[in-house]
């Protein structure tokens, strides 16, 4: 799980096949959602893994939009398969109508639910701030994305042959650090542990490079860490305050925030939130033993609080706190152009080219920017939560979601099963 710190999920599909099927590139338009959010408020029974399933039925008085009743059974579904204690759902589309839901409890067999106000932490979808401020520094000219990163950091090896892109697009080739067994061992034995920015970009440097700069594809922390550090050394300010000023601040997302690296603490309101299995026990698989799935599934195995962990172990890579409306409103701004200049706007989109290049329809990564069908936006997780965020400026659909446990038992990664569910419903016309 450490090692993946919201890994992007190398599947996705848009339509009603098997999930290894991804969904055509959308073009793009640039226009932006309005919401106001129907609720379909969550029924008393309670999922065998603690959740409280919503359900179209329990919409009552609230008018729920076509392809909301027609996907609820199935993110029930879901979050039972999956053990997720708590999900949200948020949908944006003024042609297909707007949507939220909440499923589940903020605690593990408990009894409050969710709520759309609670606060999660978001995972890579961290990186799409790093990397927007890393290109408003483009913008600005102070730094450029063909300079070689040996000008900023002189002490990373072969550093005046990656270039600042190669690390927003992760063809750097620089090793992950979150894959190092001893981060790892200290995550599961000392979860408050505070880390060091440069303690962490040193154990991705000591691991030799997966590939010579720009020869392939590796989704590695470790470039987003650097890239918090050039940032902090451009702008002569704390990366907190280089994100508050530059994007929350502009965007008004006062729900929002990074945390100094001394800081574990996640703003009220807020679940709980839980992973089954260690970091050391799922380093090399996320997949469990079908026991401990089974059990899971069941109820009966208590998962692990992971809520007071601290972050820092991610940084810029994955450690921001959000909600559901906060990241609509920030990855429509994302996508459509509202923090960039035009000229370097476009160029972002550009960049998204297929992860895999034998799968053209495939999920796409660019500069600090992913593909997933036909939305743009991220993922992200951290063991206890896994995010996602997509706009679609085609036809100006928006989709959030967020759960309280990831990975699931058999290694999904529940908000992003949801949000395909989600996705697949929305396009099946």
């Amino acid at each position: 799980m450490t090692r993946r710190a919201a890994a992007l999920p190398l599947r996705w599909n848009t339509g009603g096949g098997p999930r290894r099927t991804p969904g055509p590139l959308a073009a793009w338009v640039a226009t932006t959602a309005a919401a106001v959010l129907v609720v379909a408020p969550a029924p008393a029974h309670a999922s065998p893994g603690g959740a409280t399933a919503a359900s179209a039925a329990a919409s009552a008085a609230a008018e729920v939009p076509a392809y909301a009743a027609a996907v609820q059974p199935e993110l029930d579904r879901l979050v039972a398969d999956l053990a997720v204690t708590g999900a949200v759902v948020l949908v944006r589309s003024p042609e297909l109508g707007d949507w939220a839901t909440t499923m589940g409890t903020r605690t593990w067999h408990g009894t409050e639910p969710v709520t759309l106000a609670d606060h999660v932490r978001v995972g890579s979808n961290t990186k799409t701030w790093t990397a927007t401020v890393v290109l408003q520094l483009v913008d600005e000219g102070r730094i450029g994305l063909d300079d070689p990163v040996s000008r900023y950091r002189p002490d990373v090896p072969n550093g005046e042959h990656i270039t600042i892109a190669q690390l927003l697009d992760m063809t750097s080739g620089l090793a992950n650090y979150t894959e190092d067994l001893e981060l790892n061992e200290q995550m599961d034995s000392n979860p408050g542990r505070v880390w060091d920015p440069e303690e962490l970009l040193a154990i991705g440097l000591a691991e030799p490079p997966a590939f010579p700069p720009g020869e392939g594809f590796l989704y590695s922390n470790t470039n987003y860490v650097l890239l918090g550090l050039i940032i902090e050394q451009l702008t002569g300010v704390p990366v907190e305050q280089a994100f508050q000023e530059r994007l929350f601040d502009p965007l008004g997302l006062g729900e929002t925030s990074f945390p100094a690296v001394t800081d574990a603490a996640i703003p009220e309101p807020h679940p709980q939130m839980y992973t089954f299995g260690t970091n050391v026990e799922t380093i090399d698989s996320l997949v469990l033993p079908p026991e401990v799935q089974a059990a899971a599934r069941a109820g009966t195995l208590e998962p692990l609080d992971v809520t007071d962990t601290n972050p820092s172990w991610g940084w810029t890579a994955g450690a921001g706190i959000s909600t559901a409306p906060d990241l609509a409103d920030y990855v429509e701004a994302l996508v459509d152009g509202d923090l960039l200049s035009p000229r370097l706007q476009q160029q972002r989109l550009a960049s998204v080219r297929p992860v895999d290049p034998d799968d053209p329809a495939g999920p796409g990564y660019g500069l600090g920017l992913a593909r997933f069908g036909p939305v743009y936006g991220h993922t992200g997780e951290l063991p206890g939560t896994n995010s996602f965020m997509g706009h679609d400026p085609v036809r100006d659909i928006t989709v959030v979601t967020w759960t309280s446990t990831a990975p699931a038992p058999d290694g999904e990664d529940p908000a992003v099963e949801l949000a395909r569910a989600v996705i697949d419903e929305l396009y099946a016309g």
